[in-house]
This record gives structure tokens, C-alpha cells and sequence, in this order.
């Protein structure tokens, strides 16, 4: 914890049990068995960053039941700090099923009812204090879609603003059923860019913000609006990383994928890691780039977050087929 109490880092958005199916290539018409595990592309982040030995924070809420219960416990166990996660008692903790059909983009069935705890968050949930003093502010313009939270999201942003001290990353992470529309979305992503030092998505969630989705041309337009970094995941491309004095792209890992839902949180941890350590970007997204090719080859995020170690075996050794990762 830093001296004013603020834990390294703070993550903001959805939360959720997950159930993925195991059966491979099985669609959900198919006889199924599902494995439990905490999802949410933020609260992923911060089991990630915390799997590295940082202290790591996720504003959010869960219902006041069995499955919230869980949750909490998990994330404890796994080192987050739950200080900020709320109980809704109106609500149920949202679920999610996901059957690997195909595996490398499962498909994907929510249920969080027409408010889910997430949504309810406010500003009085977390000292501006902590918001401002953290090292690294992580938001999923997720957060930004709905409710309170979304208003709450805002306001911490603005309050932090970018500073050259601390990291403010904003995580293009797009879901179209939280939003009434693409050019809704995209209005919410630019205000949030406007107030974000680091920007990371995958082509298409940069053509969501940006109308845009060459990655170069992308890293253009983030830099001019004064982003730091801008970084343009390509999936089995690699990835794309730039700043206003470098640009670098890392090429893909050879890797069996078994379940590519959680590879872009655990780069997401990764690169919250690499920033927190002072590293360049060529580090950076070479890191990044193993932490996310290691979990696409397990079946759930949370619990699959690598340690240090693990990544760097992974690099090494090229990507798993026919390696020791």
C-alpha cells in the first residue's frame, strides 16, 4: 500500500461468476458440463496485477446472495483487495455462460438483469483521495454504459485527469449489449480518451471509439489526442505499441488456443505490471503479449492469471506447441 493508503492500483467495472463450458467446439444446443470461475474484464485485470505482488483494488458490486459471496471470497484469496466491492441487495450478481464454439471467440450468454450490482456504483463508494493518489487508475469503458456507475466513472476520471506522474489506462472493452448504440459508445470512449494516458483494444473496439481500425493510423489518432501510449491489440497478429518518441510491434506466440475470452484481461494485468516497473514498451508488450498467448491456453481467466515466471517460460520458449509453458 502506498503512504496515503491507496492500494497500487484501482480497477473499475463488471463483475460476474462465469460458467464455461468444457466440451470444445460444443455449441449451447450441445450436452454440456461447466466449470465456475470470477469474471469480468476489470476484475480479471486486478487479479492479474495482483498475481504479479502488487495491491490491487476493483470497484464494483455484487447481490446480496450466495453467488456474491463467492465472489468476495475469491478475490480474496487471490490477493485483491475487496475494500470497494459493494452488496446490492435488489439485485442478483450477474452470470455468464460461454461455449468454446469456436475457441478462440467462444460465444458468450449474459444475464444481469435489467440493473446488475455493477451499474449501482457511486462516487461515494471511493475516496477521491484513492482515486487520485493510486498509481495506475484502470476504467473499462464498460463502466462507462450504464447507471451510476457509469456517471461515478466520470467524475473520477476528470477528478485524476492525466497526470506525467501516474497512469490513468483506459480499456476499450466493448460489449454491444451494454450500450443503445455503437455511435453511444463511441461518444462515451472519446470523453473517457480525452482523460486517459494509456489507451488498449483490439481493432475492433478501436473502430468503435474512433471510427477507425488500421492499427497504425489508430496509434495516430490516440497520440494526437494526447494518449501517451496507444496500444492496438491484433489478436494472432500480436500487438502494436506507440508513444510520441517509439512504435513497436510484437509478433504472436505459437500457441494452442483453448479459450480466447481471457487472454486480453491477463494482457491488460500484464501491462499494468510493465507500467508499474518502469519498463519500455518493446518489454512492455513482449510481456503482454506471453501473459495473454498463456491464459488463451486455459479454460478460465481468474483463475488462470500467470505468475511472473510462467510468462517469462512462455516467452522463451516461443508459445507453448511443442514447448515446456
Amino acid at each position: 500500500m502506498s503512504a496515503a493508503g491507496a492500494p497500487e492500483v484501482i480497477t473499475v467495472g463488471r463483475v460476474s461468476v462465469d460458467l464455461y463450458a468444457q466440451e470444445v467446439d460444443a455449441a449451447f444446443t450441445d450436452p454440456q458440463t461447466f466449470r465456475k470461475s470470477v469474471g469480468g474484464s476489470p476484475t480479471n485485470v486486478a487479479v492479474a496485477v495482483a498475481r504479479y505482488g502488487h495491491s490491487a483494488a476493483i470497484v464494483t458490486k455484487v447481490g446480496a446472495d450466495a453467488l456474491g459471496d463467492y465472489v468476495v471470497a475469491r478475490l480474496r484469496e487471490w490477493g485483491v483487495d475487496t475494500r470497494f466491492v459493494g452488496r446490492d441487495e435488489s439485485a442478483l450478481t450477474p452470470v455468464v455462460l460461454a461455449a468454446l464454439a469456436p475457441p478462440e471467440d467462444p460465444q458468450i450468454i449474459f444475464y444481469r438483469g435489467p440493473a446488475a450490482p455493477d451499474t449501482t456504483v457511486t462516487v461515494d463508494d471511493v475516496p477521491e483521495s484513492d482515486i487520485r493518489d493510486c498509481r495506475v487508475f484502470w476504467m473499462s469503458v464498460g463502466a462507462l454504459a450504464q447507471g451510476s456507475t457509469a456517471d461515478a466513472s466520470f467524475a473520477w476520471l476528470e477528478a485524476r485527469g492525466r497526470r506525467p506522474d501516474k497512469d490513468t489506462v483506459l480499456d476499450l472493452d466493448y460489449r454491444p449489449s451494454l450500450w443503445s448504440s455503437v455511435e453511444v459508445a463511441r461518444e462515451a470512449a472519446q470523453r473517457a480518451i480525452a482523460q486517459s494516458s494509456v489507451v488498449v483494444g483490439n481493432r475492433v473496439e478501436c473502430d468503435m471509439a474512433l471510427g477507425v481500425d488500421d492499427p497504425d493510423a489508430v496509434a495516430d489518432e490516440l497520440l494526437a489526442r494526447g494518449v501517451r501510449t496507444a496500444i492496438v491489440k491484433l489478436g494472432g497478429g500480436g500487438v502494436l505499441l506507440a508513444d510520441a518518441q517509439s512504435r513497436v510491434r510484437v509478433q504472436p506466440l505459437a500457441i494452442d488456443v483453448l479459450c480466447g475470452l481471457g487472454a486480453g484481461d491477463a494482457f491488460g494485468g500484464a501491462l499494468v505490471h510493465g507500467l508499474l516497473s518502469g519498463w519500455d514498451l518493446e518489454r512492455i508488450g513482449a510481456f503482454a503479449n506471453g501473459a495473454g498467448a498463456y491464459v488463451a491456453t486455459q479454460l478460465t481467466c481468474a483463475d488462470a492469471m500467470p505468475t511472473a515466471e510462467t510468462v517469462e517460460t512462455i516467452i522463451s520458449g516461443g508459445g507453448t506447441k511443442g514447448g515446456t509453458a
